[in-house]
Order: structure tokens, then C-alpha cells, then sequence
């Protein structure tokens, strides 16, 4: 059972990775588009920094801790059983 959650949440952070990261590159591509002058999203990209990708990116640290504190502690308790 653990090890199904386990997985299940390690997909999910890998999900939100890819969102953060997709993001981050349409960052990049608006803001050379607005500098040049060509409108390539950088007005919704910032409509969508609080409600979507400011939470996704709060996710994603907070799952890295969280999955590196439950390995840590598992590779603990599992090290006394031994």
C-alpha cells in the first residue's frame, strides 16, 4: 500500500515537473517575442503566474521534500531492521 501511494505521488510530482517546466520555456519565449515586439502569450502567461504556475511550482518543492524526507527516514528505519 505504501509503496502504491508512494508511486502515485512520485507520477504526480513528475506531472507538475513537466507543467513547471513548460512554463518556464513559454516564460523564455514571450519574453524574447515581447522584445521583439511579437506577441507570443507574455499578457496571459502572466494572468496565469498566481492561480496556476505559482502553486505548481509551491508543489513541486514541497513534494522534493517530502519524497526526500520519506526515502531518508525509510532508508533509516530500514538500515535498523537489517
Amino acid at each position: 500500500m505504501k509503496e502504491k501511494l508512494l508511486n502515485w505521488l512520485n507520477l504526480a510530482l513528475m506531472c507538475n515537473l513537466f507543467l513547471v517546466l513548460l512554463s518556464f520555456f513559454w516564460l523564455a519565449i514571450a519574453v524574447v517575442g515581447e522584445t521583439t515586439g511579437v506577441h507570443l502569450g507574455w499578457k496571459l502567461w502572466q494572468k496565469l503566474w498566481e492561480p496556476v504556475f505559482t502553486p505548481a511550482i509551491g508543489i513541486l518543492m514541497a513534494g522534493a521534500i517530502i519524497s526526500g524526507i520519506t526515502s531518508w527516514i525509510s532508508k533509516k528505519l530500514d538500515s535498523k531492521a537489517s
